[in-house]
């Protein structure tokens, strides 16, 4: 029963590192400044509460134009969307 319980923590620990999105191949000398990235995001109408940069992404929770939660993964070299998740 302890093995099985290891092993399956073992497993469970490992799904993040799958469940990360990929949003470019290029390398970090082709993305985006930071503050670059934010003045865009802001342009197209989102009010950034949080940013987060993880693995090939740029990302964001905060609120889109319309005033409804967000929480947007972005490619860093361009800021075009991956994916959008609405409330």
């Amino acid at each position: 029963m302890k093995n099985l319980i290891f092993a399956t923590a073992i497993v469970l620990s490992a799904v993040p590192a799958f469940a990360k999105k990929n949003c470019t191949d290029q390398p970090k000398d082709k993305w985006m400044k930071e503050a670059d990235f934010k003045k865009k995001a802001e342009e197209l109408g989102y009010k950034i509460n949080k940013f987060k940069q993880p693995g090939s992404c740029y990302e964001i929770y905060g609120t889109n134009k319309e005033g409804k939660k967000v929480e947007v993964y972005f490619n860093p070299v361009d800021a075009s969307i991956v994916k959008e998740e609405i409330d």
